[in-house]
């Protein structure tokens, strides 16, 4: 039993059906810590995309310095950085928010790089016209660079979003019971791995297979082309 959920081992069909319900509140988990994860990404890695995109090299130089020892860390090191290391200087954070902060800060410096590449794929033409229009850098950055940039890198961004999800189960480590955690339980306790890791893997399937299908339904829907200034 966990969480209070009865395990019937009689049969392997019945053994499934008695610990899918458990597995589904570990895929919850699952799917927080991914939503959370990315929308954490995606945040720090466009704020690291503009802070990298300075012309002052005070700016820049640091900001190109972070997302390297980001990207060039280990996502379990970070990790454990952040569980271990800043409840002594008074920072306790819960493990789920923990882990969810060190996907979101992993995973932003792969995004700064998508952002970049986004950026760059507008062309000089709407700077200058938005400049003609004496529009602001933040306006220009906010109104006319980013609507263009954003349905172009729909398709990296969703990668990233498939690839948090499956390293969710590294927060295992810092005690978050996600989905395959859960499951490690269940074959711990019963002696059966096959059913529980077999569900999981089916899970994790179609959780990316819905997800790869959202990516592509927005890719298809989002303009790509220039906007025009008024």
């Amino acid at each position: 039993m966990l969480f209070g959920i009865e395990w019937d081992t009689t049969s392997n069909g019945l053994f499934a059906v008695s610990i899918l319900p458990i597995l589904l509140k570990g895929m919850l988990v699952t799917l927080q810590a991914t939503v959370l994860g990315f929308a954490v990404a995606a945040v720090l890695g466009l704020l690291l995309a503009g802070l990298k995109a300075s012309r002052l090299r005070l700016i820049s130089w640091p900001a190109r310095l972070v997302t390297e020892f980001i990207r060039d860390t280990p996502l379990l090191v970070q990790l454990f950085f952040l569980y271990y290391v800043l409840p002594e200087y008074g920072i306790v954070l819960p493990a789920f928010l923990t882990g969810a902060l060190a996907l979101g800060i992993q995973y932003s410096a792969y995004m700064s790089e998508v952002y970049r590449a986004g950026i760059e794929s507008v062309v000089r033409g709407q700077y200058e016209a938005a400049r003609a229009l004496d529009l602001s850098p933040l306006r220009t950055f906010t109104t006319i660079v980013l609507p263009q940039a954003i349905p172009r890198i729909i398709p990296a961004m969703g990668n990233y979003l498939v690839s948090i999800m499956k390293d969710v189960p590294v927060l295992s480590v810092v005690s978050v019971v996600e989905m395959l955690n859960v499951a490690k339980i269940i074959g711990d306790r019963t002696f059966n791995y096959l059913i529980p890791l077999s569900m999981v893997g089916g899970l994790y399937l179609i959780m990316t297979l819905v997800a790869a299908a959202g990516v592509r339904y927005l890719d298809n829907r989002l303009p790509k082309q220039g906007i025009p200034l008024r």
